[in-house]
């Protein structure tokens, strides 16, 4: 269920920077989006649950512009962010933004449009950073609260975290890679997540 339920985040990403676009209040953009990838996705879940590349790149090709991979990188890392070099920086925005593509592929095969019910917009925008709430009904009639964490931009509004049932899958990475930075390091993280990477597309490829 919780992959089914994060992988929901990639659902919900602009899909295209216009400026119509960025005059929509945050709820409109996910609203928008939702219909958007249910349209994409409509048909292909056999072609695509068979070819994981094939799953991935539509994947990247909605979430890659809309998606604010820097800032999810910065705060999942905290304070190893400060204390990185611009390479390993970049390093981990790629390696992080590919890792999270690939964790939650699986569940955007199951995903269903009358699934997600988008509340009204009650926030502030004339703060950089909002929450848009939303309720996910499962195949079981169970219903789960899933939030959705955006920062504005020039372009409007992006998504950078997921909050479900209360626990932000930002605040779950950044306490696991913490342990694993200072257990090891943060170039042992960034060459492990890449291998990771690596091996997935292999395991793709030879399917």
């Amino acid at each position: 269920m919780k992959a089914i339920l994060l992988s929901l985040l990639f659902c919900a990403v602009p899909f295209a920077a216009t400026n119509a676009q960025s005059n929509l209040e945050p709820n409109q953009v996910i609203e928008e989006a939702v219909e958007l990838f249910a349209a994409k996705m409509e048909g292909r879940q056999e072609e695509l649950a068979a070819d994981r590349n094939a799953l991935y790149a539509l994947i990247d090709e909605i979430l890659l512009p809309r998606f604010d991979r820097k800032f999810a990188a910065q705060v999942v890392l905290a304070k190893h962010w400060r204390s990185a070099n611009a390479e390993q920086r970049e390093r981990f925005i790629e390696a992080f933004y590919q890792a999270l593509v690939r964790k939650y592929a699986d569940g955007l095969l199951e995903f269903q449009q009358d699934m997600v019910s988008i509340a009204p917009f009650r926030g502030d925008l004339s703060k950089p950073r909002t929450k848009v709430r939303s309720t996910v009904q499962l195949v079981d009639g169970t219903k789960v609260s899933v939030d959705y964490e955006l920062v504005k931009r020039d372009a409007g509004w992006l998504l950078f975290n997921v909050v479900i049932e209360g626990i932000s899958y930002v605040r779950n990475f950044r306490a696991e890679l913490d342990s694993e930075i200072r257990s090891s390091s943060l170039n042992a993280v960034i060459e492990r997540l890449e291998s990771e990477i690596n091996s997935s597309a292999g395991t793709a490829a030879s399917d």
